[in-house]
């Protein structure tokens, strides 16, 4: 029996309207809208056209219903430029993130969710809040979504082709998640990283908009470059070459450094001005300067490896949740299994006990 709720997610997965997909499969698309609402169930050889046409297979189709994540429930930068397609293939992608984590809820211990709640406090105030709560003090943070991690946030990866998503957030059964774009620089995957925490820290109860994108830019730049460090750091006069020397310290791009530089009253409008226009004649906007190095998930690589030592590879994973393993790869920040295919998933253990990760900052 075909489960109408994973066709619908398929499609939306793959950005696909019914009338395209009713091209690629030559169904109509009627049909397609019949087989998602459950009023008609496609023959054996039509599933087997729509699997194909959408790279899942067959077996995905038949699974117990999923639960999509709904677009009031998720936070999304630049919603002008975003279109609903674009929308709707990382709702799917959190989707299949949120069968993953499960599938690694049921075999691995890992840290429960620590987020503080600060709806009521000034995205400034926040960060200090957070920041305190976590013990950091003012140390710039070495990495972001280790940091994410160890405060049980559950991390995944976006590839989405393209600026339209930056990245996103959402609350599912009290556990907090983090989708985040591999294509963007590794200081623009750190900001996105920050500022999807200032959502989950203020706005639990869903704002969304122009001002809580604001406020979670204002959060993220707090955050990273917190003010007692950035005011000492006497960069009063500071020259453009040497916030690129400098920002290497907090890992942050050029352009987050002026803005908080100014934010914070170090810079006058005019230097503000002046080094802003200075960066993007640099085409420092697009291309950055000395790159950090790219962050990716310390959890998911620890499951792997473990797996890994098991004999069990991301293709045996992939395959036991019914998704392609490329699909598994782009979710788990493209990291990869040696071991070759042909290991056993009855668990991680013969004692049933839970590996525990020990995640670190």
């Amino acid at each position: 029996m075909v489960n109408p709720t994973r066709l619908h997610l398929a499609r939306l997965r793959r950005g696909y309207t019914k009338s395209h997909l009713a091209k690629l499969t030559g169904l109509s698309a009627r049909s397609i809208t019949n087989y998602e609402k459950g009023l008609q169930n496609p023959t054996e050889e039509t599933l087997a056209t729509l699997a194909e046409a959408m790279a899942f297979p067959v077996g995905f189709f038949s699974q117990p219903d999923l639960e999509a994540i709904a677009e009031e429930a998720a936070s999304f930068r630049a919603l002008t430029s975003m279109t609903a397609a674009k929308r709707d293939q990382a709702l799917g992608a959190g989707t299949l993130a949120l069968v993953i984590d499960e599938w690694i809820e049921d075999r691995f211990s890992r840290p429960a969710p620590d987020v503080p709640e600060a709806d009521d406090e000034t995205p400034e105030a926040a960060a200090e809040i957070v920041r305190a709560e976590w013990g950091l003090g003012t140390k710039p943070i070495k990495n972001m979504i280790h940091l994410l991690e160890l405060h049980g946030i559950r991390v995944f990866s976006l590839d989405e082709a393209g600026r339209s998503v930056d990245a996103f957030s959402f609350w599912r059964d009290q556990r907090p998640y983090v989708m985040l774009n591999t294509q963007k620089s590794a200081e623009h995957s750190r900001f996105d990283a920050a500022h999807e925490l200032g959502h989950l820290v203020l706005h639990r109860t869903g704002e969304r908009g122009r001002d809580a994108e604001r406020d979670a830019n204002q959060f993220a730049s707090a955050f990273l470059m917190p003010r007692p460090a950035i005011l000492a750091a006497g960069l009063a006069h500071a020259t453009l070459p040497t916030l690129v020397t400098r920002k290497a310290e907090w890992k942050v791009s050029v352009v987050a450094l002026i803005y908080r530089l100014h934010a914070l009253g170090i810079l006058t409008d005019w230097q503000y001005r002046s080094l802003y226009i200075a960066a993007s004649k640099k085409g420092y906007r697009s291309q950055e300067p000395r790159p950090a190095q790219r962050e990716t998930s310390q959890v998911l690589d620890k499951v792997l490896d473990y797996l890994r030592a098991q004999g069990i590879t991301r293709r045996d994973v992939a395959r036991s949740l019914h998704l392609e393993v490329e699909d598994f790869d782009r979710l788990v920040f493209g990291l990869v299994m040696l071991a070759q295919d042909g290991g056993s998933l009855s668990g991680p253990s013969s004692s049933g006990a839970r590996p525990h990760l020990r995640v670190v900052e």
